[in-house]
């Protein structure tokens, strides 16, 4: 029996312990210091490459500052940056990239000390919906810009990027009440690019109001000024606006001012603004000249979509592997903490015998309760783990074999003997796989039927509407193949069809087995839909393939995109 002085020491006892582990373990898992220097040298690093127009190996730099910024704490080097990011998405096309950056920095936008941040931020997403048809939100976002507290050139700015949706809209008369206030302001009239575009849009309302006489004003007013500032950008907007305006009444010098605009956008390489020109080139040309343009504007459009294809495919790769890199690191340090938090716990032990030792046998009674709680929760621990254990095999195993026959149900003829008997056969399969489950034993038969079982599971995935082409499934030596290895392939291959079945819409799979290298490679293709390769791993039910192959040693390489459909090389050592 304990009594109230034997239960008071406990107490003590227990309390003294607790607070030594907790300020032990308080140690251990304190947060690293913020390292704002290396932040800052990535960036440098980044800037510089971005200035030089290095533009993938800036957005490689950027991306890595912006995995180790702590935002609350340096919310102005974290929103510039993932500013900057954005910026290059736009540039290669990339809308849809450009506003999933963006939107990761706007929460952090109250944190920001220097407000020209979140005006930069607030610009570029304007732009983006510009460029998408989006002209509520671009509008609304420079307003929001207006509201900044920032000096009044910038304010400028941003009222002159909202007359410009409201041009898009077709708001004229609108845009014009913006315009003509800002068109005499010093600030304006100093920056000599800037005073060009508000001419220019200017002329361009004019223009499309059908005042001529104005519009010519404007329009040749802000060539003049842009011929100062020698801008290709700005003359090619200058030219195309004159070809515009000339294109009715005298097709012949519009003709001439729209070779000039498709020469000064050539000199930047501005795909958007060639690709107009040559539009308009196409519409006012004949015979050879008209053969001729169309082809460089067919082969444009075809190289600028491969091009902005294969950046979007690099930029998601770029935030894929850092992320990956990122989770990893986290792991390693995680085991790193756990190991020294049990070796805290383990003199914690020992500090516990120390006292044992001194109120000798009352608290011998302590430990074991101790003990036997610590059991306890042991217990509670193992049984939670085998109820996951036992959870995961059925979703990996018993739901695909249960989605093999009802593929088997729908696809063959059930009045014939043979296939209702097959059926009966699947269903006691099942059967036997639920029961085995609960002994943890594999039930897929790895000895000379193997190969008649694996053919006739890939089979039974076939519809009218699918097509299955397997070859060299004979070429492989499979009494020689580890048996575990063998369910790998199974299981893997399985999954692999189910979610073709499931999500790809494939009308054609192809599976190639090869012998290479003391490896089995496997080659699976289909012509579905395709997947997002940064969702690669951790959707479409994909991750368990890659956990099944990792555990034999193998490797898998994955490739796709929507609507390319669906590739995986498999390796697996023998």
């Amino acid at each position: 029996m304990i009594t109230k002085k034997t239960y008071f020491s406990y107490l003590l006892i227990v309390t003294l312990l607790l607070l030594y582990s907790c300020q032990q373990k308080s140690s251990i898992n304190k947060k690293e210091a913020y390292n704002k220097a290396k932040v800052d040298k990535l960036i440098a690093i980044a800037d510089t490459l971005f200035d030089n127009n290095k533009l993938d190996s800036a957005f490689y730099y950027y991306n890595e500052a912006i995995f180790i910024c702590v935002p609350s704490k340096d919310a102005d080097n974290y929103i510039s940056t993932l500013n900057r990011m954005a910026i290059i998405q736009q540039t290669h096309g990339d809308y849809a990239g450009t506003e999933a950056t963006i939107t990761k920095a706007l929460p952090y936008t109250k944190y920001v000390k220097n407000q020209l941040h979140t005006w930069n931020l607030y610009v570029t997403l304007s732009t983006n919906y510009l460029e998408t048809y989006d002209y509520k939100n671009a509008i609304l976002y420079n307003q929001k810009a207006l509201q900044l507290n920032t000096k009044n050139w910038r304010k400028l700015a941003a009222k002159n990027n909202i007359a410009v949706a409201l041009i898009q809209e077709k708001k004229y008369r609108q845009a014009l009440t913006i315009l003509l206030p800002i068109e005499t302001k010093k600030e304006v009239m100093r920056d000599e690019s800037f005073y060009g575009s508000i001419l220019a849009n200017i002329g361009l309302c004019y223009f499309r109001l059908k005042e001529n006489e104005n519009a010519l004003g404007y329009l040749n007013k802000a060539l003049e000024i842009r011929k100062k500032v020698k801008s290709p950008y700005g003359l090619g907007k200058s030219y195309f606006h004159l070809a515009q305006f000339y294109e009715q009444q005298n097709p012949s010098l519009s003709k001439e001012f729209i070779l000039l605009s498709y020469k000064e956008y050539g000199k930047i390489n501005y795909v958007d603004g060639r690709l107009s020109a040559l539009k308009m080139i196409i519409k006012n040309s004949s015979n050879k000249e008209l053969k001729d343009y169309s082809a460089i504007y067919i082969n444009l459009v075809d190289s600028i979509d491969e091009v902005r294809q294969k950046a979007k495919n690099q930029f998601a790769k770029i935030k894929y592997d850092s992320k990956r890199e990122k989770e990893e690191n986290l792991k390693l340090k995680t085991h790193k903490a756990e190991n020294e938090l049990k070796l805290e716990r383990q003199k914690n032990r020992n500090i516990a015998s120390y006292i044992i030792i001194v109120l000798s046998l009352c608290l011998i009674l302590i430990l074991y309760y101790y003990l036997t709680s610590k059991a306890k929760r042991e217990k509670i621990e193992a049984a939670y783990n085998s109820e996951i254990r036992i959870s995961k095999k059925l979703h990996d195993e018993l739901a695909n074999d249960i989605y093999h026959t009802m593929a088997f149900a729908e696809n063959k003829n059930l009045s014939l003997a043979e296939n209702k008997i097959q059926l009966l056969n699947n269903l006691d399969a099942i059967y036997s796989r639920t029961r085995d489950i609960s002994r943890e034993n594999c039930t897929i038969a790895t000895d000379e039927n193997y190969v008649l079982l694996l053919k006739d599971m890939i089979s039974g995935f076939g519809k009218s509407n699918i097509n299955l082409i397997l070859n060299g499934l004979e070429s492989i030596a499979w009494n020689e193949i580890d048996k575990n290895k063998k369910i790998t392939i199974y299981r893997v291959l399985q999954e692999l069809l189910v979610n073709m079945r499931k999500y790809s819409e494939a009308t054609l799979v192809g599976i190639t087995f090869k012998n290479a290298e003391k490896s089995i490679l496997i080659n699976y293709t289909d012509n579905g839909k395709g997947i997002e390769t940064d969702k690669i791993i951790f959707k479409n039910g994909l991750y368990n393939v890659e956990s099944r192959i990792l555990k034999t040693k193998g490797q898998i390489d994955i490739t796709s995109s929507l609507n390319e459909g669906f590739k995986a090389f498999i390796k697996i050592p023998v």
